[in-house]
């Protein structure tokens, strides 16, 4: 369209000299053509040049603008949830017996009740689609020699509800505990008493303010104390109180700037219990009249878990008086409680206090004895004691803190380093450098980009042919030499030329060219993004990496390939123009290079304004998408503490920044047209007096040659400063592609070392004095680790929140790297350092010896793995993170990613995983499909489908970090037996808060403050009162007093 509607005004001039010719003018004279008529109607035809050259990409961005614009309808008119599920009154009751919640018959659902209904139109869509999809899977079968998968069954939707008949008051003042196991609805009714979900029938009352803490703890990019204030007003006592009762005084000790340390995007610099304990401040800060705790609690150890249900939980903590809906899998705290509320399948099944439930002997009398057979551990004291009885009558200051290191993702500076974890996002100075240019070609292909610039040499030339040949045919000369017919024919001859080079020379810019260069810059930025070191996203916001992929890359695939064209369009225009006026009038010639200083100095001063507010533009949406997402990540804590106004107001200011930076950027685009149409006018103007000054020595049609290009010019050379300013803006985003695929990426993914058949044929790993940091520049998070794990060995990790546990665990997959290895500097290292593979792979060996040196070295069966490549250490190794992921797919697809079994494979898997029954419930099985995040699936089911996916892997080392944390104990001990069958001629690491996880493990590893404090049998550490295993067991209740 784009190619059609740039031809048009030579098309309409071919047809109207045609029939201008054939028919005559006003004296209807065939033939009756002369210069005066052609150049006069040329310079009027060309007029239409830039307005209809424009049409097409109007009628472009209408379209978009219509598709976009029904998506935000569609999303603006969608069934809102809020107000219509749950009654939040905001004040308490006068009357102290009045419920502060109050469920009546209520039926909740996450989806709409009743099936959406579909037009003929997506049905159509959604058919074809299918067929599409169907026709591709047939050809890789074939392709790939597999039999033909049979066209799948199309699945309804389930609608069903996931909460009925619930029936729940809770009292002022009261703590009720939820229990159950996993995936029954426990987060549901949480987040159905604060309203997100449908209600699709009964009542919900809930009286006083809210205050809510999620099972994954949601933490804003901003410091510690913003966390925790959370936009309320700061009192001083207040919060050091909260400070003390969530434990967190010896954690902020350590950090640089204390409370106004940034602690980075989703908390990246603390570890899971940290986080957590910074949710439950922020939440005892709102001072809230109901609060609603998604198992906070399973993110801690023993000792912080006692410490925050006896100063901020439980009867004597800080939240006494405060009504608290408590979600927990800790049934050692249920015998202070004051209502239990046992959730099955949707339901209520049972609700009381303990000792009447116990003696009801159901659900939960089951529950507590398989727990009690299992663990042989006695009830805990009755509501009022202030502790349990298997615990230490206090606990020391060290039990709540993290250690020097963060154990999850990364560790705060030194205390003489910065407290901003997330630097300011990099912008460059000056102009567009010329390697800018050279990356750009580069992509395109240089040959494809020196054959775009001849094709547009090669096409003004033909323009200005056909030009050429009508001042020829006004030429009393050309008129008398041929006839009309002849000209005509010549000139429509060279029309279809030009047309048809416009054709291929449009081709090749935009398809060829435009194309290429997009998609290599695309997949360089993607797959070094994919090889970069975990530092650069614990220290990049994921707006910044969005806005990459979104704003940088439209500009490259849109904007970029429009105006590179529309210079090369221009500036041979501009040369043919000059060339023509300069050999029509030569004295035109003294003129130009004081013209083109003047468009220098304008464009000079332009650009250094431009170029300058594009890239604060770039910069400054940013913000917006970190924003976006990170409100998107808490949209349920926002809500429940009524913070959606401040969040929109956020959001709504950050917006109005970046609009500055575009609004200014359209001032400076206006400031620059008026001053060059004034230069343009110039040039028409001295066009026009040279060739009246020169009038004796030209012809007619030399000089209505020369005024139409003159004034044509004008057009040309302000589009030609506009485009090649505009190139320069939109380069930007070719040089912030350019700097994420220039940073340091990991180690080599493949290396040349050559690994024994099978390997790791064992499972023998062994720490060699190993060491290890989050950054340069931060403190050792393991310190000279040495120990073995032998063939087979079933290997408990334990230890304080933050000794180091998860970080062992990243240095076993080289998340990160031995400390002060070459890996380890390289991740850290300027953006435009050099990132040749093949360099890369030559100083393995070389900086091995410095690993051994300084940062110890990690062996597998032989193998010091800092010389194997990352793809061939991983695709041999197993986990199952404390984070479960899984991806937007099916269920089958997150199984078996590469599809490589069988679905009965998949369903034994799950079978062993404790979830066959509840994927078999949902509509399509294997084929249900995943939301974004797995958040269709509980905590505890995500954590299921990881172990399910591990057990399809046939891999010797499997690590389990905090795999069971989410699930409820009787599952836990489930897939302690399924690990226990499934695994036993595998090693294995467990990383656990709960003690009884790990009991039966062949050894125990505890560390502390990142040193391996203990490394022997389990039975060997309790019989020694002085370990840290015993305290930590004991305090655990897996050991009795000797008096009980």
């Amino acid at each position: 369209m784009s190619i059609m509607f740039q031809c048009m005004p030579l098309i309409v001039t071919l047809v109207s000299f045609s029939v201008y010719a054939t028919v005559g003018g006003p004296n209807h004279t065939p033939g009756d053509i002369n210069p005066q008529t052609v150049f006069v109607s040329i310079s009027l035809f060309g007029l239409l040049n830039r307005p209809i050259g424009m049409l097409s990409h109007i009628i472009a961005m209408l379209v978009s603008a219509t598709v976009a614009t029904a998506r935000i309808q569609k999303f603006l008119l969608a069934e809102e949830i809020e107000g219509s599920s749950s009654e939040l009154i905001k004040t308490l009751p006068e009357d102290p017996s009045v419920p502060i919640v109050e469920i009546k018959d209520a039926v909740f659902a996450w989806d709409l009740e009743g099936p959406e209904v579909e037009t003929e139109k997506e049905k159509r869509d959604r058919e074809k689609q299918e067929v599409k999809k169907q026709k591709m899977a047939e050809k890789e079968a074939l392709k790939a020699g597999k039999p033909i998968p049979e066209k799948p069954v199309p699945v309804e939707k389930d609608y069903g509800p996931t909460l009925t008949n619930i029936n729940l008051t809770v009292a002022r003042g009261d703590l009720t505990a939820i229990v159950g196991r996993v995936g029954q609805g426990k987060t549901s009714l949480l987040n159905a008493i604060i309203g997100d979900m449908y209600k699709r029938q009964g009542s919900v009352k809930v009286y006083g303010r809210l205050a809510y803490v999620a099972q994954t703890a949601w933490i804003v990019n901003a410091t510690l104390r913003e966390n925790i204030v959370f936009g309320n007003t700061f009192d001083q006592e207040r919060y050091d109180h909260i400070l003390m009762a969530c434990g967190l005084l010896p954690d902020i000790d350590m950090l640089p700037a204390g409370d106004m340390t940034e602690i980075g995007e989703r908390g990246i610099n603390l570890s899971g219990g940290q986080k957590q304990r910074v949710s439950l401040a922020r939440a005892a800060y709102e001072d809230a009249d109901v609060y609603l705790l998604d198992d906070p609690l399973s993110a801690v150890d023993a000792h912080v878990d006692q410490h925050l249900w006896e100063n901020l939980i439980g009867p004597n903590g800080l939240l006494k008086d405060k009504t608290r809906i408590l979600v927990t899998h800790a049934i050692h705290h249920l015998g202070q409680v004051d209502q239990i509320v046992v959730i099955k399948n949707g339901e209520i099944s049972e609700i009381g206090k303990y000792d009447n439930l116990m003696e009801a002997k159901n659900a939960f009398y089951q529950l507590i004895t398989d727990y009690s057979v299992n663990k042989g551990q006695k009830r805990k004291g009755k509501k009022g004691d202030g502790k349990n009885e298997d615990q230490d009558d206090d606990i020391s200051d060290d039990s709540t803190q993290d250690g020097n290191e963060k154990d999850a993702k990364t560790v705060v500076a030194k205390k003489d380093d910065k407290a901003e974890l997330i630097a300011e996002e990099h912008m460059a100075m000056g102009s567009v450098s010329w390697n800018v240019y050279k990356i750009y070609s580069k992509a395109a292909s240089y040959k494809v980009s020196l054959l775009v610039v001849l094709l547009f040499v090669v096409n003004q030339a033909i323009q200005i042919g056909t030009n050429l040949w009508l001042q020829y045919w006004t030429t009393p000369a050309g008129v008398s030499r041929y006839a009309v017919s002849a000209f005509l024919g010549v000139y429509g001859a060279l029309v279809v030329i030009y047309l048809l080079m416009t054709m291929v020379t449009t081709y090749v810019a935009m398809v060829t060219a435009a194309v290429r260069a997009s998609a290599r810059l695309h997949e360089q930025l993607l797959s070094k993004l994919l090889r970069l070191p975990m530092s650069f996203f614990d220290t990049t916001p994921l707006g910044r990496v969005v806005n990459r992929f979104s704003t940088d890359i439209f500009s490259i695939d849109e904007l970029t390939p429009w105006n590179f064209m529309s210079v090369f369009m221009c500036g041979t225009s501009v040369l043919g123009t000059i060339v023509v006026i300069a050999t029509t009038t030569p004295v035109f010639l003294a003129i130009v290079p004081p013209l083109f200083i003047a468009y220098l100095v304008i464009q000079s001063v332009y650009m250094r304004t431009s170029r300058r507010l594009k890239r604060i533009d770039s910069v400054s949406k940013s913000p917006i998408y970190q924003h976006f997402s990170e409100t998107l990540a808490g949209v349920t804590t926002i809500r429940a503490l009524a913070a959606n106004e401040r969040f929109i107001s956020d959001s709504a200011t950050k917006a109005d920044i970046a609009a500055n930076a575009y609004f200014s950027w359209v001032v400076t685009n206006r400031w620059l047209q008026i001053r060059l149409e004034g230069l343009g006018a110039i040039i028409v103007l001295a066009a026009a007096l040279f060739a009246v000054l020169s009038r004796n020595s030209l012809n007619s049609a030399n000089v209505g040659l020369a005024l139409s290009y003159a004034l044509s010019v004008t057009s040309d050379i302000t589009w030609l400063v506009r485009s090649y300013c505009d190139l320069q803006n939109q380069l930007v985003a070719v040089e912030r592609v350019d700097e994420y695929a220039n940073k340091n990426p990991e180690a080599p993914a493949e290396t040349d070392v050559k690994l024994p058949e099978n390997w790791p044929y064992e499972g023998r790993v062994e720490f060699r004095n190993y060491s290890t940091r989050y950054r340069e520049g931060l403190d050792l998070v393991i310190k000279n680790i040495s120990l073995t794990v032998l063939p087979g060995e079933k290997v408990g990790i334990v230890g304080r929140t933050g000794a180091g546990k998860s970080s062992l665990t990243l240095a076993l997959f080289r998340i990160i790297e031995a400390a002060n290895s070459h890996w380890a500097k390289a991740s850290h290292n300027g953006a435009d350092s050099d990132s040749d593979p093949e360099k890369m792979k030559d100083i393995v060996e070389l900086e091995k010896v410095e690993v051994e040196e300084d940062g110890g070295s990690i062996w597998i069966d032989g193998i010091d793995i800092s010389t194997v490549g990352l793809n061939q250490l991983r695709q041999h190794l197993a986990i199952i993170p404390q984070d479960p992921t899984l991806f937007v797919g099916t269920v089958r697809e997150n199984l078996d990613p590469f599809d490589e079994l069988e679905d009965a494979q998949l369903w034994e898997a799950l079978e062993r995983a404790h979830l066959k029954d509840h994927i078999s419930s949902l509509a399509g099985g294997l084929s249900f499909k995943v939301s974004q995040n797995g958040d269709n699936f509980s905590v505890g089911q995500r954590s299921l489908i990881c172990l399910a996916r591990a057990l399809l892997r046939k891999t010797k080392i499997l690590v389990l970090d905090e795999a069971t944390a989410a699930v409820d104990v009787e599952t836990d001990e489930l897939i302690q037996k399924t690990i226990r069958k499934e695994f036993k001629d595998r090693t294995i690491l467990i990383i656990a808060h709960r003690i009884k996880t790990v009991m039966d493990s062949d050894k125990i590893l505890v560390l502390e403050k990142g040193r391996t404090s203990e490394f022997e049998a389990p039975s060997v550490l309790l019989q020694n009162p002085d370990s840290l295993f015993y305290s930590l067991a004991k305090q655990a209740g897996e050991i009795k007093d000797s008096d009980d």
